[in-house]
């Protein structure tokens, strides 16, 4: 797909979640509810649930709960926008705790694996998009502070979450083989996204 087509389509569905959670994010602000306090608390449920769930084979509910909990990602950014009060401090608190997320989901599926899971190859495989898919975070933080840009790649973090979040369902449900399949187009996603920042870093002081 080329990068214009990428960019529409990206647009098409932002525009698309945006008009699903505007409402809720409208309706917390009436509550007199902050944007912080829903960053903070999807955090903490998201981090519960993929730490108590996955470890202990509830694979399924941990995935949905996991996303229900991720989806205030959303709703946060939308609260700040139309309170007029999107600023520095909140960015960096949702990027913080996004790694935050993230490293829990597959802490948590690392740890199911090589335990109870029985599937030691698939808790080196999660290990792996645990450490890399921070490398990926840490290179674009690293060369925006250098001045730089290293952004896009396909795995990014929500193409990450998807794909992790969905095969993990279907292994839940007893589909074969779709967990291992996922977790290692994980692998060679990620590893080819920190290559391609990389790149992009590397030709823009070339």
């Amino acid at each position: 797909m080329s990068q214009p087509a990428e960019l529409e389509r990206k647009a098409k569905a932002k525009d698309l979640a945006s008009r699903a959670i505007d409402p809720i994010a409208r309706g917390l602000l009436k509550l007199h509810v902050s944007a912080d306090a829903v960053t903070i608390t999807g955090t903490l449920g998201a981090v519960v649930a993929a730490l108590w769930c996955f470890p202990t084979g509830h694979l399924v509910a941990g995935a949905i709960i996991v996303s229900l909990f991720a989806f205030s990602d959303m709703i946060d950014g939308s609260m700040a926008r139309q309170a007029g009060k999107v600023s520095e401090w909140g960015a960096f608190l949702d990027s913080l705790l996004d790694r935050v997320t993230d490293a829990a989901i597959f802490a948590g599926l690392t740890i199911w694996f090589l335990g109870n899971g029985n599937e030691p190859i698939l808790g080196y495989a999660s290990l792996y998009c645990l450490a890399a898919g921070q490398v990926i975070s840490y290179a674009r933080a690293r060369a925006e502070g250098l001045g730089l840009k290293a952004s896009g790649g396909i795995a990014e973090r929500t193409e990450r979450l998807v794909l992790v979040l969905t095969v993990t369902v279907f292994s839940g449900l007893g589909v074969p083989f779709v967990q291992a399949i996922g977790l290692w187009v994980l692998v060679a996603a990620i590893t080819a996204t920190v290559i391609q920042r990389m790149i992009m870093v590397r030709r823009q002081v070339s």
